[in-house]
């Protein structure tokens, strides 16, 4: 047929070039009427083809094309192709859809995608199937059914506005043959055996020698020629090879490898040499340390080590010559001997003799560095003496010294690399040198112990003799180095002492030290394995290992299939892997295959990026060549801002904390923070022959592809010119780049062979589940998003934007079926929230409103707790309130085969809505008001079941998840009588009573809840559920789960196992406990048991969510759930669930405070959780300023001269991302009312007409006062941080913006939190000198907060490391830290303290130090940065901040041992009279009687000071049984015990105001353990009185007279 248009089309088409060409007119300002169809009908086979000559940006969506049967001469064309109906198929994006309908989601390459230049081709198959074909690839058959007689469409849609028509005829007999012998060829040289050979004079030096060494290592040489230097790899590998060729290595089975070169040697036999792939991997490792070690000492390059072109003595001695050859165990002389007899290496520095020894075991000359034999008691050591790890981690900390088994030469490296963490023990690894011997050593049990000759780094400082000398000596610490980080020391010829961080040199440790010295390392705490390393240039160790894999790579040479459409492969501008990657990957295949070499070894260090930066819509897509089972997680893809060639690779591309956007799992990360949970197909599922793609549009959204599919947009606002990254993680051992002519067939084209797809992959047919296929329509409201696959919706702008956002499922309900979703997000912005129900109308048909209660026909909602049909209320105050719902609550809708419409929430049926429902409706959901983003759960629609493989189904035992976030798992690997169903939800015992061993998915979080719900129960057998935690990781198992687990837990030895069976403690199987709790043997269908791993290192169990408390203790951080279905309970499902995390709700890190708070010593400050801060530009005040501000000091400080107001500020640079500026109140002039604001504004303000105050600023500018944030004006947000009018002068404020626009507040260096979000770029910092506030000064750098003697300091001391005791390198002060009151005008506390003078109690009773005192008044402890709950004592308990009251301290009389006190003892609170005060203190201990509740009614007198009190009259309040059992009442939380039962209201004047208040007095007490008894509260109150403390357990009774302390009175004044 002839390659031409129909001259009728679309009203907006023009046809030019004898009808071959269209375009659409008007393209900028319409996106549709542009249909074209061929002239004639379309014969089968032939393939109507067009290209794309023109695209515009103005518009989503592109070109459309398929076929129809409605004759173009009488059509009336719709505006766009998917509304041609009565027997059409057309392709649009990924998706096919017939008469308008999608009958297939995922199909072939995303027509959206493509670019100027494309070719598109539609075909009917002569069995009437319908196929793609995109740039002369056939994406497989689309449809099947296809009628004769059908005329191709093509859509000019959205991007696309011009086409022309380039072909119609079936494909090229030669183009298919051509493709079917490259498939073919591709095929056997995956099977062919790969030949070593071919290796030019002078290349690959290093190889050959090891391939020599492989021979030697297997005890053989034969005379093998060598192959003329004139020989190139062949273009095709012969079968046999004759002596001129070489020899031929498999690399699919043992390789057989013999030395390139003729040597001769009696010695050796001529036996072949089998090497395994592995061990040929670490013939080469060895080999490339030896050439290094070969260099380091008068060596020459990599062909330096080679063997001889001679078999005799080499007569060249050039230093560095390929000919000039050195013996693998010979002599060498100095001028580059060649080959001799057998033997130990006696040349200590040979011109070409490369020391190869290595190999043949790990032998060095005797000169290298090694660990010395004799060493701490708990040090194992291997590799040749090469490698040391301290023996039981888990349990030792200490006892783990090791020194070099020689002293250190000048300017000698000693380095070594961390292979191995724990994280149980604080501190880490130390290294250092010490004068002492070690053979005469008496190793201490920490090297900072000795008192002589010793100079050791811990930390970030530097101890000599076991005495600080410098406290910060260098930016790192060695307490936060990971695996893999490199630790090195250089003893200078200059006596100077130098340390090196992952080859950075620290700067000068100690200017003098001994010449000579040993170099010590101690495995303290967290360190437990290290390895000496013999290289120290790292960038010519990824040069020599990568040409090394590319000389072993069979890719290499091979020849590529011809193809019109391949690129250029010399083309500069081709996507190849940048050289510097990660220490544990390489490049080969000329930069096209990343791979981890040893991937069964690590899991990290796989790090690669792209070679350039990715242009906009430009698809970086990588296959994944080969997997490993042994590690979970797998391979991560996205982009950086970083160029690889300056970056220093991080252990997983994960950690970097700046402009990164990385997709793990099925999550995304930006700078290392989630910013969406569940986002696309999982990566950790993909298997070999995958493949995963990413693209940064023009509009700046990143999307991420699996296996050719659009995954939706993961992220905005990515600058151009990122590169692309690939993590080799986990599972993920080697990943290649795609070109077009290397995407892998799809799954209908392939049956066999590495390229097959997965089951799991979203492509895969296979895989598929057509039951569960309940998605989000890709049609929906203007302000909605789509992403997650279809299961995840948001609404866009969320801050700016509430309606617009409605969103319909994909198909109509069952009768029956639940439609749910959970909350993932909310903004506390508007009113009103989400709105649901279910709606008649087609998704197509339907123009979506504003609101979907707008709709006045075939629609019922329900809105808050109104039932609405057609937009009219049908009924109020249904079951259920909407408005009232929360992050992680569920919503479900449900139609009952009678036409009822029922609501579940949280999975509770809330009861018939409405009745008299249309057989066929859509869920609909209103992302309306305060709601932002929801996502389907896997409630809704029926469960996968192809997990199952026995008789049980499904059906037997239905999943619905009742949890909100992501749901937690079960492991794979689990006992033989185990079946897992439900996506790993739900364990069934198929047989036995033994043999049910399960494990949790994941690792345990501190204090994440895992729980089970039994859901059936065998009565024959006899025995319980166990459950508990275990160090065992789950994918150390055998793949098999017949072998490897014991029958029952109690039997398990192989790991460090808790577990509760029965009512007893065991630990190993051995008995711990008895009598915890109630009885695991008497649970029941329908019981719940749970277990979590608390902060203080205890294991709880939880039965129906109540905490039996510590079952035991020192449990290891990194532990696993552990079930057995033992017995009786043959099956559980999972009822509990990971947290979602918020993105919105993110906080930044905060920076660190010296001002701490009650309980912060129970705190151990992370120093990685402070800002990743970028350079800091430095900042000054713009000249353009309000009109009574008068700048000085080089525009740093600024002082409002007169008046009141007039005083805005803003700085002349705008504040970079990740930078905090921070500026001090220097003079506050109490003459005025209120304060600062502050805030950022983001447009530039070098013309900007200050008006008189801030808030009159109204576009672009985020202000925050008082306690409140502004938007333009308007207040977005109350209750926010401090109230700023409260803020001293001294204080220090800080703005920052993070990696997510997200504005926040720091107070004294600690972070408020979010405060607004959606922060234009740039922005720049705005200060209104309002009121009080009169001068600030920007701070240029760290100022310590408001009390900067700092608690660090004060805790710590003069204190050294030699003097600390129990092994503990960090100083525990016996004493809680003094807290600092940030806030030293705070008129509460001044109220509170002149209520105290009121009481004329004597000083004495009272601590003299003022800083001691502390005001929980909401702007102090706002300041502070306050927790609200704390632990305390041995075993732990929380106890609430006395919030609302003040504290003054009391004096501790010197014989109470405080140590145990205040280390060991709990902390409560007692609620009192003021005419008990006295009589408490003077016997330092509360006494039986003093409480009001047993001894006051709170009758009013007038007393003698201005306040009133109740009279005592215990007759009218205290029982005849509690009068004989005197005791006194105590609670963890002043809620309880300040109520006024407890502590009866006074009133008093003000002598300084005049004013009439009333107060409260109370006590904060420690409490000896055992020495009270926790019950319920006694007040009859029904409603909880804490929400962390439940009502049974808020009241503890003691009758011991010596079980409690004071440490403080507490004050509360109204």
């Amino acid at each position: 047929m002839a390659a031409e248009l129909h001259p009728c089309s679309g009203k907006l088409i023009g046809l030019s070039n004898s009808n071959r060409t269209a375009q659409r007119n008007q393209p900028v300002q319409e996106f549709n009427h542009g249909l074209v169809l061929s002239r004639e009908p379309l014969k089968d086979r032939d393939v109507f083809t067009v290209r794309i000559d023109k695209k515009v940006n103005s518009w989503s969506g592109s070109i459309e094309i398929g076929v129809t049967s409605l004759d173009p001469a009488g059509l009336d064309f719709p505006s766009s192709a998917t509304g041609l109906k009565g027997g059409s198929w057309i392709v649009s994006g990924c998706s096919v859809l017939r008469d308008g309908r999608s009958v297939l989601e995922e199909y072939g390459r995303d027509l959206d995608q493509l670019s100027e230049g494309d070719h598109v081709g539609i075909q009917r198959s002569t069995h009437g199937e319908l196929h793609l074909w995109v740039n002369g690839q056939d994406c497989g058959a689309a449809a099947s059914g296809l009628p004769t007689g059908l005329w191709a469409v093509v859509d000019l849609y959205g991007k696309c506005t011009q086409v022309t028509v380039v072909s119609c005829e079936p494909p090229s007999l030669a183009e298919r043959d051509t493709e079917r012998e490259t498939v073919e060829e591709r095929e056997q040289e995956d099977e062919e055996e790969v030949v070593v050979c071919g290796v030019r004079e002078g290349e690959f030096g290093g190889l050959t020698s090891a391939v020599n060494l492989a021979a030697a290592t297997n005890g053989t040489l034969e005379e093998v020629p060598v192959l003329p230097p004139t020989h190139n790899r062949p273009d095709k590998f012969p079968n046999n090879l004759e002596p001129e060729t070489g020899k031929k290595i498999k690399t699919s089975t043992p390789i057989s490898v013999a030395p390139l070169t003729k040597c001769k040697s009696p010695s050796f036999s001529p036996s072949p040499i089998v090497l395994t792939e592995h061990q040929l991997f670490d013939v080469l490792n060895n080999a490339i340390v030896s050439l290094y070690r070969s260099e380091d000492n008068g060596g020459g390059d990599l062909g330096g080590g080679g063997i001889g072109r001679d078999s005799g003595t080499g007569s060249r001695g050039d230093r560095g010559s390929s000919s000039g050859g050195g013996s693998v165990n010979g002599n060498s002389s100095d001028s580059g001997g060649g080959t001799g007899n057998t033997g130990s290496v006696n040349s200590p520095a040979g011109g070409g003799g490369a020391r190869l020894g290595a190999v043949t075991g790990g032998m060095l000359t005797n000169d290298a560095l090694l660990f010395h034999e004799k060493c701490g008691t708990l040090i194992k050591l291997s590799n040749n003496n090469k490698t040391a790890e301290r023996r039981r981690p888990l349990d030792e900390f200490n006892n783990g010294v090791v020194m070099t088994n020689r002293p250190l030469r000048h300017n000698e490296m000693f380095e070594i690399r961390i292979d191995k963490l724990v994280d149980k023990w604080s501190g880490s690894i130390e290294i250092g040198v010490t004068t002492h011997n070690p053979n005469n050593l008496d190793y201490p049990a920490t090297m900072t112990n000795l008192r002589s000759g010793t100079i050791m780094m811990s930390g970030c400082g530097i101890l000599t003799n076991g005495k600080g000398t410098r406290r910060e000596y260098c930016e790192f610490s060695l307490d936060e180095l990971q695996e893999g980080d490199h630790i090195g020391l250089m003893h200078k010829a200059s006596g100077a002492l130098h340390f090196y961080i992952n080859g950075i040199d620290q700067g000068v440790a100690a200017a003098q030290t001994p010449a000579v010295v040993y170099a010590v390392v101690d495995l303290y705490g967290m360190a437990v394995k290290v390895t000496i390393v013999h290289n120290h240039n790292h960038s010519d160790r990824l040069r020599r290992n990568n040409a090394i894999m590319r000389a072993l790579s069979p890719d290499v040479g091979r020849p590529r299939p011809a193809h019109s459409l391949t690129p250029d492969p010399d083309t500069p501008d081709r996507l190849l892997f940048h050289s510097n990657c990660g220490q544990k990957a390489a490049i080969i295949s000329e930069g096209r295959t990343a791979l981890r070499p040893h991937a069964t070894d690590d899991f990290n260090h796989g790090v690669v990026l792209s070679g350039r930066p990715l242009h906009s819509n430009e698809v970086f897509q990588v296959r994944i060549d080969k997997m490993v089972d042994k590690w979970a997680g797998s391979i991560e893809i996205g982009v950086t801002t970083h160029n690889p060639a300056y970056l220093q690779l991080p252990s997983t591309m994960t950690n970097l904390r700046s402009g990164t956007w990385m997709m793990t799992g099925n999550g995304v990360m930006h700078n290392g923070t989630t910013i969406l949970d569940e986002y696309g197909h999982n990566l950790d599922r993909l298997k070999a022959g995958d493949t995963v793609g990413v693209v940064r549009k023009e509009d700046g959204s990143l999307h991420f592809f699996v296996n050719g599919v659009a995954q939706g947009p993961a992220a905005w606002n990515v600058p151009p010119s990122v590169y692309a990254v690939v993590d080799l993680y986990g599972q993920a051992a080697q990943a290649t780049i795609m070109d077009d002519v290397d995407l892998p067939p799809l799954p209908e084209d392939s049956s066999e062979g590495p390229t097959v797809m997965s089951p799991s992959s979203p492509c895969s047919v296979a895989g598929g589940n057509s039951a569960n296929d309940l998605r989000f329509h890709q049609l929906h409201g203007t302000n909605a998003v789509i992403t997650n696959g279809g299961r995840t919706a948001l609404r866009q702008n969320c801050r700016s934007e509430f309606n617009d956002a409605i969103v319909i499922s994909n198909r109509c309900l069952r009768d029956g079926e639940l439609f749910e979703i959970v909350i993932q997000k909310m903004v506390d912005r508007w009113s009103g929230s989400i709105e649901a129900g279910v709606t008649a109308i087609r998704p197509e048909e339907l123009e979506f409103p504003n609101t979907m209660t707008d709709i006045d026909y075939d629609t019922w909602m329900l809105s808050g707790t109104a039932i609405m049909q057609d937009g009219n209320t049908m009924r109020n105050n249904y079951g259920c309130d909407l408005d009232t719902l929360t992050t992680g609550s569920r919503i479900g809708m449900m139609r009952s085969a009678t036409g009822d419409l029922h609501y579940y929430i949280n999975g509770v049926d809330q009861g018939v809505a409405c009745t008299g429902l249309p057989p066929e409706v859509y869920a609909v959901i209103d992302l309306y008001g305060q709601c932002v983003q929801v996502s389907i759960t896997s409630s809704s629609g029926p469960q996968d079941n192809s997990l199952c493989t026995s008789n049980i189904t499904e059906r037997s035992f239905p999943i619905h998840s009742p949890v909100a976030g992501v749901a937690h798992r079960l492991h794979s690997k689990h006992g033989k009588n185990v079946v897992l169903l439900g996506e790993g939800c739900q364990a069934v015992r198929v047989g036995g009573y033994a043999h049910g061993i399960v494990f949790s998915a994941k690792e345990l979080k501190t204090d994440e809840l895992f729980e089970v719900k039994i859901d059936e129960v065998d009565d024959q057998w006899s025995g319980s559920l166990h459950m508990g935690l275990t160090t065992l990781a789950p994918p150390e198992l055998p793949s098999c789960p017949m072998s490897g687990l014991s029958p029952s837990l109690t039997q398990f030895r192989s790991k460090v196992t808790w577990l509760l069976a029965g009512s007893e403690v065991r630990r190993n199987g051995l008995l711990q406990r008895q009598n915890y709790g109630a009885s695991l043997d008497r649970l029941t269908v329908g019981n719940r048991v749970g277990v979590k791993r608390c902060s203080d290192d205890t294991m709880h169990v939880l039965i129906d969510g109540e905490d039996m408390g510590p079952a035991a203790t020192a449990v290891a951080k990194n532990v696993y759930a552990v079930l057995d279905l033992y017995g009786r309970v043959t099956a559980v499902s999972i009822v509990s669930s990971s947290v979602l995390e918020d993105a919105g709700s993110v906080k930044a890190p905060s920076l660190s405070s010296d001002s701490c708070s009650e309980g912060e010593e129970d705190r151990t400050p992370v120093e990685g959780d402070e800002p990743a801060l970028v350079p800091n530009t430095v900042m000054a005040f713009l000249e353009n300023h309000g009109k009574n501000i008068q700048l000085s000091h080089e525009n740093l400080t600024a002082a409002r001269v007169s008046s009141y107001n007039q005083g805005l500020l803003v700085t002349a640079q705008p504040l970079p991302r990740q930078q905090l500026f921070q500026f001090q109140i220097d003079r506050l002039n109490a003459s005025w009312t209120s304060s600062l604001s502050l805030g950022v504004i983001g447009h530039s303000p070098d013309r900007l007409n200050f008006p008189s105050t801030a808030c009159c600023l109204k576009r672009s500018v985020w202000l925050l006062q008082r306690d409140s944030v502004f938007h333009n004006s308007l207040k977005i947000c109350e209750n926010y941080g401090p109230n700023l009018d409260t803020c001293p002068e001294g204080t220090v404020l800080g703005l920052l913006v993070d990696g997510n626009s997200c504005l926040h507040l720091y107070v004294n260096g600690m972070d408020q939190g979010v405060a607004a979000q959606d922060i234009p770029t740039p922005c720049y910092p705005l200060i209104d000198l309002y009121g009080q506030c009169e001068q600030v000064t920007i701070v240029t750098n760290n100022v310590a907060t408001v009390g900067g003697e700092g608690i660090k300091a004060r805790c710590q001391g003069d204190m050294e490391k030699a003097d600390m005791v129990d092994g503990i390198k960090e100083s525990v002060c016996w004493m809680p830290h003094p807290e600092v009151n940030p806030n030293k005008t705070c008129e509460y506390q001044a109220l509170c303290s002149r209520f105290k003078d009121l009481l004329t109690l004597p000083d004495g009773y009272f601590n003299e130090d003022a800083k001691y005192n502390l005001c929980y008044c909401e702007s102090c402890h706002k300041l502070r940065g306050d927790e609200s709950y704390y632990k305390r004592g041995e075993p732990p308990r929380d106890y609430a901040l006395p919030f609302g009251w003040c504290r003054f301290a009391l004096r501790i009389k010197p014989h109470c041992d405080m140590s145990n006190s205040f280390k060991q003892w709990h902390i409560a609170y007692h609620g009192t009279s003021v005419g008990a005060l006295r009589r408490t203190l003077d016997h330092a201990q509360l006494l039986s009687g003093t409480s009001s509740i047993f001894s006051v009614s709170p009758v009013k007198t007038e007393g003698p000071n201005g306040y009133s009190e109740p009279e005592v009259n215990s007759s009218n309040s205290l029982p005849d049984r509690d009068r004989e059992v005197p005791r006194v009442q105590l609670s963890p939380t002043m809620r309880y015990s300040g109520l006024e039962m407890f502590a009866p209201k006074v009133q008093f004047r003000d002598p300084r105001s005049h004013c009439c208040h009333q107060a409260q007095v109370g006590f904060q007490v420690c409490v000896r353990p055992g020495s009270y008894k926790v019950g319920p509260q006694t007040l009859g109150a029904i409603e909880p009185l804490d929400p962390r403390f439940s009502n049974t357990e808020i009241e503890w009774i003691t009758k011991d007279q010596g079980g409690t302390l004071l440490y403080g009175l507490l004050i509360r004044v109204e």
